[in-house]
């Protein structure tokens, strides 16, 4: 029997290292209780520390800049970054991309967990809302409907009103989540044909429906709502990956 060739597993075995070493800079990083913005230690204190060389330390530290984990600001060093979703983004979009060439199982599960989110939390939204920020959610399905009548897609002002609907519960990860996953579905539109091949009025009519449901407190039917929404969503990309 044939044995594989030494490239290969000389290269998974120098991966196997470099994800080690990444893992050893963010302990360090953990440890020193550093946060968003605080100066990372320099090359020469990093390679001391971690007992790596320099090339091998400048290679894990740029993959952990693409992760949005660290900054390298030229001339200035090495820091933690802020939160930032990007990479996050472009890795579902990707994902929901490429499954939607198959039977779109990803681009469900997505769907899913976003439904998920928004109907179990809906409840709680309608514990703090304000009457300003009722008012503004009212707003966009406002503007829904405008575009709407206009022939017009309405894919920010779809957007907007989710992230005012859920602005209440003063929870900046899920904002930041549901803009990831509504980037990855503005995508997913665009693939299975853009925003023209939706059902406009019906839309905009699901959304009143929501928000109706909100503003007379009643939180069963603001849920159920919110979840048959994202039915529909399913059921648009079941029927473009048959």
């Amino acid at each position: 029997m044939t044995t594989g060739p030494a490239i290969p597993l000389a290269r998974f075995s120098a991966q196997a290292r470099l994800r080690a070493l990444q893992s050893d800079i963010l302990e360090l990083i953990l440890e020193r209780d550093l946060v968003p913005g605080d100066p990372l230690p320099t090359e020469n204190e990093l390679t001391a520390a971690l007992g790596v060389g320099r090339n091998t330390l400048r290679e894990s530290l740029k993959a952990l800049q693409a992760l949005g984990v660290i900054e390298i600001r030229h001339g200035f060093g090495m820091f933690v970054a802020p939160s930032n979703f990007e990479a996050l983004t472009d890795g579902l979009t990707f994902r929901a991309r490429l499954s939607l060439r198959h039977q779109g199982e990803e681009a469900l599960q997505l769907v899913e967990v976003r439904q998920a989110l928004e109907a179990g939390l809906v409840g709680a939204v309608m514990d703090r809302i304000s009457a300003e920020q009722l008012a503004a959610v009212e707003e966009s399905v406002n503007r829904m409907e405008a575009l709407a009548d206009a022939g017009e897609p309405f894919i920010e002002a779809d957007a907007e009103f989710h992230r005012r609907l859920f602005e209440p519960l003063n929870n900046d990860l899920l904002i930041s989540l549901m803009d990831v996953f509504w980037k990855v579905y503005r995508r997913i539109h665009l693939e299975l044909g853009g925003p023209y091949a939706v059902d406009l009025q019906a839309t905009a009519a699901v959304h009143r429906g929501i928000y109706e449901a909100v503003a007379t407190a009643d939180k069963a039917l603001a849920s159920e709502r919110l979840s048959t929404h994202f039915d529909d969503i399913r059921n648009i990309i079941v029927r473009s990956t048959a």
